[in-house]
C-alpha cells in the first residue's frame, strides 16, 4: 500500500495509529470510527462527525505508549471537555509533526489482542489472546504461522486459557467468532502481502457487545 511505501520513504519505521487502522480497514478489519485533526480549526467539525462520548489521542509515527505519556483523554462528554483536552495534547502533537485523533468511545468490558510478528524462520505468524493490561500480566496468547485457514483461526480462539471470555457471560452476548476468525485470517494476509510489515499490534480489540472493534493499532515496518 502507498502508506507503507510513503512511511519508509520518510524514514519512519512505524505507521501512526490512524495509518495503521487504515491498513487494517483495507483488509476488512473493523476499526474505531475516528477523524484525524491536523489543524486546530478543524476540531469542531471532527467533534460533530464523531459525536460524544469520545476519546482524544496524540497521533503520529513517534507516538507509542501514548497513555503512559499523558497523551490520551478518555470519556469526553462535552465540547468544553474536548476543547480543554485538545489544548493539552495539541502542542506536543504539533511539535512532533503529528496530529490529534478524535475517536469514538468504544464501550465494552472485554478486551482482546491480536497481531502479527515476523519470525526469522517461519515468516509471518498471527497472534491472538487476552488484551488490555492482561496481555503483559497473563501472557495468555497463541500463535499460528500464516497463511491461516478459517479452521486455524477458530482453533486459536479455543486455545487461549481465557477462552470463556468469548462466551455469553454476565449479560454480555457471545463474541462473534466468525468475525474474530476473519480478523486473524486477514492479519496473516497482510503479513504475506507486505513483506515490509514486521509487526502488527492490535490492542485492545474490544468486544462492543458481540462485535470486535480495533480501538488501538500499531504497525512496525522494516525496509
Amino acid at each position: 500500500m502507498n502508506l507503507i511505501e510513503e512511511a519508509l520513504e520518510r524514514g519512519e519505521n512505524t505507521l501512526s495509529e490512524h495509518a495503521s487502522k487504515q491498513l487494517l480497514a483495507a483488509y476488512g478489519i473493523p476499526v474505531s470510527r475516528e477523524v484525524e485533526v491536523r489543524r486546530s480549526e478543524d476540531l469542531a467539525g471532527a467533534l460533530d462527525e464523531v459525536g460524544f462520548p469520545l476519546v482524544l489521542k496524540a497521533c503520529g509515527p513517534g507516538f507509542t505508549h501514548k497513555t503512559e505519556k499523558g497523551l490520551v483523554r478518555v470519556d469526553l462528554r462535552t465540547r468544553d471537555e474536548a476543547q480543554r483536552a485538545f489544548e493539552e495534547i495539541w502542542p506536543e502533537a504539533q511539535q512532533a509533526g503529528g496530529s490529534v485523533l478524535v475517536q469514538e468511545l468504544v464501550a465494552g468490558r472485554r478486551e482482546l489482542a491480536a497481531g502479527l510478528t515476523r519470525d526469522p524462520q517461519f515468516g509471518p505468524c498471527v497472534m491472538f489472546g487476552l488484551g488490555g493490561i492482561f496481555t503483559e500480566i497473563l501472557r495468555d496468547v497463541v500463535f499460528r504461522v500464516a497463511p491461516l485457514a478459517q479452521r486455524d483461526a477458530f482453533d486459536m480462539l479455543s486455545e487461549i486459557k481465557g477462552r470463556r471470555i468469548l462466551d455469553a457471560v454476565r449479560g454480555m452476548p457471545a463474541a462473534d467468532r466468525d468475525q474474530l476468525a476473519r480478523i486473524l485470517v486477514s492479519l496473516g494476509r497482510i503479513g504475506l502481502d507486505h513483506p515490509q510489515v514486521k509487526e502488527i499490534d492490535v490492542n485492545p480489540l474490544i468486544l462492543k457487545a458481540e462485535r470486535p472493534v480495533a480501538v488501538d493499532a500499531l504497525v512496525v515496518l522494516e525496509g
